[in-house]
């Protein structure tokens, strides 16, 4: 049983007084159906301009670099990898019209469409995968994705310096149309990783420009939109490809993406038509709105539960996170049940555990196979644990710290939320301070921080996309949690083509992972948007990310 004290019901009820609505600044309306946005006025169907916000700069559009949902939204629409996700979340081709698995499921071998082109003309092969695949490998690169690749023969040892030999690598290009990759082991979703961001290409002329992926002019992509402008910090435009082999299919006049961090602004903009869209997965709808909203725009409003996580990370390289009894007393200390009902509002579910809904486990959901029962919420228990970790690491006291969020009306709330839980129930200050959401990553990645705000997003629909993020060096792996008998475990999943015994194997890890609390789970994610009478096709997938490169407007 979850224990919640009478600490937590007092700060619950004073969020929920401190809320206050924000209302929206009227704006001169703009319209998106005149000649200027694609369409022309009256029309019943137009080619409109798609428009959404993106909450920040995106931190890179290098797929081997991206490591965050404003990119991969962007990465959507100007790259396209061997295959893509339908609206059911199925994989079906892309750039490879085909492949073949060999039977012992170590080889599959792609067929790269001869009308794939980039977006300045020249033909997509099967050596811009091979050379893309391989730039990501290259330790030089510097990819925190690189790991991804640890399925294919001979690709982790590249990385990891272990071998200069690229050929080395199971990835060959056996001509311009046929891809051949071999693996290590049998992987299931194999097909599902050749969809995700990182194994899109790029194009062979990145080779003579560092700088290739900060300007428009410079962005060659092979996807259904490219890059016609870039504003940075401010917006970005992108115009069909009229070079991508399934063009025809491709209905929007343009998709435009502008950079507001503030969420009421978003609304606003939203509310005065110069959106079409709002929300997540890479904006925000102000959570004190969202009880308004449900019932003002009911045909517009949308909550849909999704495989993301949202979390604390600790850096336990640093006193006093290197104790993990003072860990385990900040994770038991707070009311997630308040932060989901008073802060957020918009049907998140409370976290014990790190692998969220929606993800396939043996034969069903993995969270309704594995409870996320790891540990409770208990503020005497905490105080406890706390003054014994203290005490084994000599500290008459607990040091002031500091906890960073990037930039966002919600991250903030939350943090402020927690900030005031640990005050009360725990005695302790802690510091948050916001920064911009690129900042925050490098400083992340530096093991520059204490507590950091996290999230994560399924990668593809199997518990291993959380579950190897905190192998000991691993690339996502900016805790400094270290643990033999862990990685020992995921090795054990990689390697077994059992499903029962790979889910066997991750469960024992995730509990591990939460006896030691490197992360401090707080809630699953749903997403909560809303979008524009007349858009369809406008997908959101399981793990909530956008879709919206086969969208259209349709007159209602």
């Amino acid at each position: 049983m979850r224990t919640r004290k009478s600490a937590f019901s007092f700060i619950a009820a004073l969020l929920i007084l401190a809320m206050i609505a924000v209302g929206c600044t009227p704006k001169e309306e703009t319209s998106n159906n005149g000649a200027a946005n694609g369409g022309t006025t009256g029309e019943t169907t137009e080619a409109k301009v798609f428009r959404l916000n993106i909450h920040s700069e995106p931190s890179t559009l290098d797929p081997a670099l991206m490591e965050d949902n404003v990119s991969g939204t962007l990465a959507t629409g100007i790259y396209e990898g061997l295959t893509r996700k339908d609206e059911n979340g199925e994989t079906i081709p892309a750039t490879a019209e085909k492949w073949e698995m060999s039977e012992d499921g170590l080889t599959y071998t792609f067929t790269i469409r001869k009308d794939a082109k980039w977006s300045n003309g020249d033909p997509v092969t099967a050596n811009d995968y091979e050379y893309s695949w391989k730039r990501a490998l290259d330790p030089a690169t510097g990819s925190t994705y690189a790991y991804q690749f640890y399925y294919i023969v001979g690709a982790q040892d590249y990385n990891e310096g272990k071998t200069t030999n690229a050929d080395a690598v199971g990835i060959k290009a056996l001509d311009a149309q046929t891809l051949e990759v071999k693996l290590n082991s049998p992987t299931p979703y194999f097909l599902s990783l050749t969809s995700f961001y990182v194994y899109n290409p790029v194009h062979p002329s990145v080779k003579d420009n560092e700088a290739w992926a900060a300007d428009a002019a410079t962005i060659i992509g092979n996807g259904p939109f490219k890059m016609s402008e870039w504003q940075h910090n401010t917006s970005i435009k992108l115009v069909p490809n009229e070079n991508y082999y399934d063009k025809d299919q491709v209905k929007f006049a343009g998709v435009n993406f502008t950079m507001l961090a503030d969420s009421a602004t978003e609304l606003a903009n939203y509310e005065t038509g110069e959106l079409d869209y709002t929300g997540k997965p890479t904006g925000e709808i102000p959570a004190e709105q969202i009880p308004v909203l449900k019932e003002s725009k009911k045909d517009e409003f949308v909550t849909k539960g999704i495989a993301s996580s949202y979390y604390y990370m600790f850096n336990t390289e640093e006193v006093p996170f290197n104790n993990v009894k003072v860990r385990k007393a900040l994770a038991m200390a707070i009311d997630r049940q308040a932060i989901v009902e008073s802060v957020t509002m918009a049907g998140e579910v409370p976290s014990f555990g790190f692998v969220p809904p929606g993800i396939i486990g043996e034969k069903e959901d993995y969270r309704a196979e594995v409870k996320d029962d790891y540990f409770t919420e208990n503020v005497e228990e905490a105080k406890k644990l706390l003054a014994e970790g203290l005490a084994e690491l000599k500290l008459s006291k607990f040091p002031e710290v500091t906890l960073t969020f990037n930039t966002s009306d919600g991250h903030k709330k939350i943090a402020e939320a927690i900030v005031e839980m640990w005050r009360q129930n725990l005695g302790i200050v802690v510091v948050a301070k916001n920064e911009e959401f690129s900042v925050l990553l490098k400083n992340r990645t530096a093991m520059n921080y204490q507590i950091s705000r996290a999230g994560w997003g399924a990668d593809y629909n199997d518990p291993m996309t959380y579950m190897d993020m905190f192998v000991t060096g691993g690339g996502q792996n900016n805790t400094g949690f270290a643990s033999p008998e862990y990685d020992a475990l995921i090795k054990k999943a990689y390697a077994s083509g059992d499903q029962k015994e790979r889910i066997a194997a991750m469960a024992e890890a995730e509990k591990i992972l939460m006896d030691q609390m490197p992360i401090m789970p707080i809630y699953y994610y749903s997403n909560v948007y809303m979008l524009k009478p007349g858009f369809k096709n406008i997908i959101t997938d399981y793990k909530g990310d956008i879709d919206y490169t086969r969208g259209y407007y349709e007159a209602e």
